[in-house]
């Protein structure tokens, strides 16, 4: 086990007065599976690029082992998993790439295939098993988990359990608690490491943020009667200094009275002086508190009650595309309030059933149903975003004010407002996407993967604001943690035998589900 060392880090964009990072260290060990987490635009990717020497720092990064950073490009997309493994592999030794393939639940077949050909979920854990195929090297992992589905995500979460020496930046709780054992948390005013997983940091986070409020409060109050009993101090001290400069004549001859006077003044001044210093002192322990609390103001959201109880009844639902079944026998219903999560593996047609509820593509058999004068409320998978805020603003027809202020607690500067939205990170233009949404007043709103690239903290307020207000909703989402908060229904797709017909059956939390085959 060795120690990498950060020392002194400063860094910012050419061109950019705004620094990502001002004097910041920490050390963390070679062995350590560390969970790397902190807001959208903190600067988490930026920081592993330092590492990586991608980019320049001011500072020091000591290393005693070399770093590979993950997703990274493939020089030939064309070529099989099998024929990159062995060019990457400089001893010869493939079975270090098949042993983790095998890890990995990746199926013999894809091996011989062309990697552009891969889903994203499959290419992913292509480039995780060449990583770990190589020995001696410490692991930089940022969001694998954007192409996962959910039981993809379990799979490569028992993965990363088994193995040791990487960060890994991810935002699904669930998926870090089940393969790190420390934390290394980017605050809003430092960078600090904690042993644990993410339930771990998040209650000693808890905590310490209770503390330094009640903290905040005590000292609060402690410098009010302080900055009170001052003046009173020095209301009385400067009365009683008047007494002695300002004696009559014929009163110089009583001077064990002005000395008596002298020593009290001395002595209320002194006082006034302990108090002062006592309340300095209690204002800069104030001042060392509540910078790293998050500011994670309660979202709201506006449905629009809908006069019809049955929103959504679909029954025997088929959908295809070019003579290709991808749902068959689909039969559900959603009712005013509820929320319903689609789960399953990427490609089994979650999808498709928003393209089919919103028009975009009809079912090739079976009946839906849907409210008359529904107004729908979509957040596509996709966030192609470019130009001003003020266009899309215009271009969406929503309330600027509101919608500036959804972002604004979603953590954005006001800076971010003024630049071009193809700036954003992959999070914040997900945070536009959904500021929108929440701006739309709806009778259902679709959310197709809407925790893609989101914060942690974001998600839990999103989390909140969905179990208060109570939606009526459809979800696609593999943020179990999420789904498990907050859906009253859930559908299981899969991808079995087209010739047998979909079958009801019960998940555990008692919530039907329907398993397409």
């Amino acid at each position: 086990m060795a120690r990498i060392q950060v020392s002194h880090l400063t860094f910012a964009y050419d061109g950019s007065p705004d620094l990502i990072f001002d004097d910041i260290s920490f050390q963390i060990d070679t062995d350590w599976k560390l969970g790397f987490i902190g807001r959208n635009g903190r600067g988490k990717t930026t920081l592993l690029r330092i590492l990586t020497g991608e980019l320049p720092d001011q500072g020091a990064v000591s290393a005693p082992i070399a770093f590979d950073y993950f997703p990274y490009s493939i020089p030939n997309p064309h070529q099989t998993p099998l024929e990159m493994a062995a060019d990457m592999d400089e001893d010869g030794q493939i079975w270090r790439f098949l042993k983790e393939i095998a890890d990995l639940d990746i199926a013999d077949e894809i091996l011989s295939q062309p990697f552009s050909t891969l889903s994203g979920g499959e290419q992913a854990k292509v480039l995780l098993a060449m990583l770990f195929s190589r020995e001696h090297h410490f692991l930089l992992i940022d969001e694998p988990t954007n192409h996962l589905d959910m039981a993809g995500r379990e799979t490569v979460s028992r993965y990363l359990n088994s193995k040791k020496g990487f960060i890994l930046v991810s935002h699904d709780r669930a998926f870090l608690d089940g393969c790190v054992d420390h934390i290394l948390s980017l605050n809003r005013a430092n960078i600090e490491v904690q042993k644990g997983n993410f339930s771990s940091w998040e209650e000693n986070k808890r905590r310490q943020d209770q503390f330094e409020m009640a903290e905040n409060a005590r000292l609060k109050k402690e410098i009010t009667s302080l900055q009170s009993a001052a003046r009173q101090a020095r209301s009385w001290a400067d009365k009683v200094e008047s007494t002695k400069i300002g004696m009559l004549p014929g009163q110089e001859k009583n001077m064990d009275h002005r000395a008596y006077v002298g020593e009290k003044s001395r002595r209320m001044q002194q006082r006034r002086k302990n108090l002062e210093a006592r309340m300095e002192k209690s204002i800069d322990e104030k001042q060392g508190l509540l910078k790293n609390i998050e500011k994670a103001e309660e979202l709201k959201l506006f449905p629009l009650p809908h006069p019809a109880h049955q929103i959504i009844d679909c029954k025997d639902i088929s959908i295809a595309y070019e003579n290709r079944k991808i749902l068959d026998h689909l039969s559900f219903s959603l009712k005013s309030g509820d929320i319903l999560a689609l789960t399953g593996r990427n490609g089994c047609g979650k999808s498709s059933i928003f393209r089919m509820l919103t028009g975009e593509i009809f079912p090739a058999s079976g009946e839906m149903r849907l409210a008359s004068n529904l107004i729908i409320s979509s957040v596509p998978q996709q966030a192609h975003l470019q130009g001003t805020l003020r266009n899309f603003i215009q271009e969406s027809r929503i309330d600027e004010t509101l919608f500036k202020t959804i972002l604004r607690k979603l953590d954005f500067s006001r800076e971010q407002f003024e630049k071009d939205m193809q700036s954003y990170s992959a999070g914040q233009k997900k945070k536009v996407l959904i500021a929108r949404s929440l701006c739309q007043q709806a009778h259902l709103y679709l959310w197709d993967e809407p925790l893609n690239y989101i914060d942690v903290l974001s998600r839990m307020q999103i989390e909140r604001l969905i179990a208060q207000f109570r939606p009526t909703m459809i979800l696609i989402e593999h943020d179990r943690t999420f789904v498990e908060q907050l859906a009253t229904k859930i559908i299981v797709l899969k991808q079995q035998d087209p010739y047998n017909n979909a079958r009801k059956s019960m998940d555990e939390k008692g919530n039907m589900a329907y398993n397409n085959r």
